[in-house]
Order: structure tokens, then C-alpha cells, then sequence
């Protein structure tokens, strides 16, 4: 029994493979005209401003907010942990891998394979902005708020490897805005309410001590941009989203993560 499960996940991810590289070769790499430069400079001056008029009174206040409300935000930012989105698709990905596709019903099939690509885009989106920051926030090494009356608002130790000093960009605040950057891609018209969910949740590590507010502008600029480059990789490759002359990827119609109800006779 368990040695034909492990053919079949190694025949699934094969298979899975397979059609990836066939499509990346069958499709050039002809990407969308997104005004990158655009989100960056956004990106950019919105960090800037929230450094210039933000962070010195974020720091100055520390430890000074209500009990209530400090437990408030220390609560919400557990929703801010990567593992909360990393966890459940992988185990999606793992579930999916063991299961015998070929003797499911074509409507089974499709939730199925639309729920192993969002799962996949979580991952990606979420997994590889985390690497990404963390890399970033030991290398340029800022103080934390916690530290505020010993470091002020700029001191670096580059490659300290010391969770001190690993205050730029917020670990928390990327998650976050991966998973706003995935909701943007998936529901376009509901951009506001994933926005305000998500930049309230990443602003609770202001809140608590963790990070500057421009800790958190730029590492939820940071997770965004990654979402949004898988989505055109996606788009590219036909998974979940078609690709467009110019702008990011539209969500297909045959995307559907609940069957489609049936009518009483």
C-alpha cells in the first residue's frame, strides 16, 4: 500500500513538472506592461515618508499604549506569521500529491487542480518574500523600537544575525503584504477590504513594539511586489489566471474553489 502511494505522488509530481516545463517552453516569456517603476517609486516614497514623520514618534511611544489596546495588537499579529499561510499549503500541496487524480470526475478534478494552484501561489508568494526579507533585514541590521531609547531611529549592525537588529523591513508586514497581493489578484474589485484587513493586521507590529512604521510600509510593499510578479509567472504558465496586453493577470472563468450547486428538479 505505501509503496503505491509513493509511485503515485511520484508519478503526480512528474506529471505536474512536465506540463510546467512544456508550457514555459511553448510560451515565450512575454510578460504584461506593468509600470513597475511606479509601484516602486510609491513603494519608495511611502517608506520614505512614514521613516520622515513616523518612526521617531512611534519610537517615543512605546510602552505607552493601554493595557487593552496592547493586548489587542499583541493578539492580531499572531495573523501576521507566515506559518499561518505556508502550513496549510503545503499540507494542501502534500494532500493533493497523494491523491489518484486519474479516478476522480472532471468536476472533482478542476477543484481539485484549482485548489493545488492557489495553494501554490500562497507558497510562492509567502515563501519566497519571507526568504527574501529576511535576508534583507540581517543584512541591513536596524535596531528595533523596543531598543529606541539606547539606539534611536537609525542605527544599523549589518550581519549581526541578531534578532535586535532585524528590525528592516517587518517579517510580519511582507506576509501581509503577500497575502493583500494574492487577494488583489483574485478579487480586483474587493481590493479595499483585503487592504484594510491586511495594513491593519501588519500595523499591529507598530503597536507592539516590533517594528518601525517603516519597517512595516516597506516590507508590505515588499511581500505585494512578490505576489504580483507569481501572479504574471501564473499567468504565463495558464495556472489560475490569463495573462493581459497590459496590467496584471485576470482571474479565468474556470477558476472555482466551490462546485457549482445543483438545482432541485
Amino acid at each position: 500500500m505505501l509503496l503505491g502511494v509513493g509511485r503515485r505522488s511520484l508519478d503526480n509530481f512528474r506529471d505536474t513538472t512536465q506540463i510546467a516545463k512544456s508550457r514555459l517552453a511553448t510560451r515565450p516569456a512575454r510578460y504584461p506592461n506593468v509600470l513597475w517603476s511606479v509601484w516602486v517609486l510609491v513603494w519608495v516614497l511611502l517608506t520614505a515618508a512614514a521613516f520622515v514623520r513616523l518612526d521617531t514618534p512611534a519610537g517615543m511611544l512605546h510602552g505607552k499604549w493601554s493595557a487593552g489596546f496592547a493586548r489587542t495588537a499583541d493578539f492580531f499579529t499572531q495573523f501576521g506569521l507566515g506559518g499561518w499561510y505556508l502550513i496549510p499549503s503545503v499540507l494542501l500541496l502534500v494532500a493533493a500529491n497523494l491523491t489518484d487524480w486519474r479516478s476522480l470526475s472532471r468536476r472533482s478534478l478542476m477543484l481539485l487542480y484549482n485548489w493545488t494552484c492557489l495553494a501554490f501561489l500562497v507558497l510562492c508568494a509567502t515563501g519566497l518574500s519571507g526568504i527574501a526579507v529576511n535576508v534583507l533585514k540581517y543584512a541591513i541590521g536596524r535596531a528595533r523600537p523596543l531598543y529606541y531609547e539606547d539606539f534611536g531611529v537609525l542605527t544599523l549592525h549589518p550581519f549581526a544575525f541578531d534578532a535586535r537588529f532585524a528590525g528592516f523591513p517587518s517579517g510580519h508586514g511582507t506576509t501581509m503584504g503577500a497575502v493583500f497581493g494574492v487577494a488583489l489578484l483574485l478579487f480586483p474589485r474587493r481590493w479595499y477590504i483585503a487592504l484594510a484587513i491586511t495594513a491593519c493586521i501588519a500595523s499591529t507590529r507598530i503597536f507592539v513594539g516590533a517594528h518601525y512604521p517603516s519597517d512595516t510600509v516597506a516590507g508590505f510593499g515588499l511581500g505585494c511586489g512578490f505576489a504580483l510578479a507569481c501572479g504574471l509567472v501564473f499567468a504565463r504558465l495558464g495556472f489560475i489566471f490569463r495573462p493581459m496586453p497590459s496590467g496584471l493577470p485576470v482571474r479565468k472563468r474556470t477558476f472555482r474553489l466551490i462546485g457549482p450547486t445543483r438545482k432541485a428538479a
